[in-house]
């Protein structure tokens, strides 16, 4: 698979809660790093915790507004049904994400979600 078909179904499974399916894309080594975290996520027993995490506290739909593709990498610009808008950079090795990076305002994701922001948020 190309970077760019990584990423159409790294959004599908996303967007269907899979969390199996989402795991399964990322090489055993991968690192996650989000704008929003504190430390990257490193492995597939710590993306599966983030996963199981995020969609068992919030209704998450990821719109794939457009793809880039340049060589090992595939460029996410996305918005979701409140508005929220991000981006995610992912590097792509034999077919699996080896490395993503994005960004999005957590503090506006927790808004939206009616979710309690956390008292340690702006520390």
């Amino acid at each position: 698979m190309t970077p760019k078909q990584v990423v159409l179904e790294w959004v599908r499974c996303f967007n269907a809660a899979d969390i199996d399916g989402l795991v399964a894309l990322y090489a055993e080594e991968a690192v996650n790093e989000q704008a929003v975290f504190s430390e990257p996520l490193r492995g597939h027993e710590e993306l599966r915790a983030m996963f199981e995490i995020e969609f068992g506290r919030a209704t998450m739909h990821c719109v794939a507004e457009r793809i880039y593709e340049c060589g090992d990498t595939a460029i996410l610009q996305w918005t979701d049904p409140s508005g929220l808008e991000g981006c995610g950079f992912f590097t792509i090795r034999d077919a699996r994400i080896v490395h993503q990076k994005g960004y999005f305002d957590q503090l506006a994701f927790f808004r939206a979600q009616g979710l309690p922001v956390p008292d340690d948020y702006l520390e």
